[in-house]
């Protein structure tokens, strides 16, 4: 004979008090006027008893699905931002909620085709999250549903978003190049205007300027944000009578491009020639040799970021901190600087 299940009656006779405040206190009602030596023995006879509130229940009183949905582009379908869902995933889990992800491929009549079947299944809110930082506007798809952009961000002051520091990872990649004394550091940027071309090469400039080196416009090429990109950007600086004797690279496959001219013209990292990269994609900065000094994306912390941020709009609390963020790039230092 299988044994009766604990009902919530029951815990309310061990602990001696009603249903309703047994409801209250499992619950966490707000705004109850409930001791806490009668909530602790609430929560001692639930314990005893072996009784947990229904989740489903508790969800329908709220009005809410406790699942959220993380809409991308194309993070789900590539190495480089794994972080950025384990991140979001481990938040939401640890919180209680579900994460879904939808990886949309660029079509727009597909996202807004799942972001309507999403709302239709109760989703809570939406993460709006984009492989590399940029500024978004959001599908009209999403409605009045919260929502938090990952990675991206908005001229609507009133969405929450995260991204990179891409001025200060700029500075900190120069400035570790600095530090080894190096005075005239090239810097390879990316072909595409978006934030972190304007931001990383900020940065760059404010280093120099800190250390009182003079910003010379010949040591910034341009080149397509890929391998290829790099090694003739790399080129053009490193066959230069005048060459710089250190590179930042806009990204660690730039950063790969510039090995490759090095080697071309007989230059050794980091002897003859440093090399930073950023980006901190794993399978490249170790996989070159010698392994490529970098500077990080903060992507697992950008997905934890959000998908508190979300909640806590959903919840209805007030953000403890600003609406829009940035977060540190950190130095990843490994063989490439001398």
């Amino acid at each position: 004979m299988s044994q009766r299940k604990v009902s919530i009656k029951d815990v309310a006779a061990h602990a001696g008090v009603s249903v309703t405040t047994v409801s209250h206190v499992l619950n966490e009602v707000p705004g109850k006027r409930i001791t806490e030596s009668t909530r602790d023995r609430v929560r001692r006879s639930a314990g005893e008893l072996g009784y947990a509130p229904s989740s489903v229940a508790r969800n329908l009183r709220l009005q809410r699905s406790q699942m959220l949905a993380m809409i991308s582009d194309e993070i789900a379908t590539t190495p480089h931002a794994g972080r950025m869902i384990l991140g979001a995933q481990e938040a939401a889990s640890k919180a209680g909620w579900l994460l879904m992800l939808v990886n949309t491929g660029f079509d727009s009549e597909f996202e807004a085709a799942e972001i309507r079947a999403l709302r239709q299944r109760q989703v809570d809110g939406f993460l709006y999250a984009t492989m590399y930082h940029r500024e978004v506007v959001l599908p009209e798809a999403i409605g009045d549903v919260p929502t938090v952009l990952l990675d991206a961000r908005s001229n609507d002051a009133s969405v929450p978003s995260v991204v990179p520091d891409e001025v200060r990872g700029g500075r900190t990649a120069t400035e570790e190049l600095i530090r080894h004394g190096h005075t005239r550091i090239g810097f390879i940027n990316n072909i595409d205007d978006i934030p972190a071309k304007r931001g990383r090469l900020a940065g760059y400039r404010a280093a120099l300027d800190d250390a009182g080196l003079a910003f010379d416009q010949r040591l910034v090429v341009d080149g397509r944000s890929e391998t290829e990109g790099g090694l003739q950007a790399a080129r053009k600086l490193l066959s230069a009578t005048d060459r710089p004797t250190a590179l930042f690279c806009f990204n660690d496959r730039m950063a790969m491009g510039a090995y490759h001219a090095a080697a071309e013209l007989g230059l050794r990292i980091p002897e003859d020639l440093s090399v930073v990269g950023f980006d901190n994609q794993e399978l490249i900065a170790d996989g070159l040799r010698p392994v490529l000094t970098t500077v990080a994306l903060p992507h697992y912390e950008m997905g934890a970021w959000a998908v508190e941020t979300l909640i806590t709009q959903i919840e209805g609390r007030e953000l403890s901190g600003p609406r829009q963020v940035e977060l540190n790039c950190p130095l990843v230092p490994r063989n490439s600087v001398a």
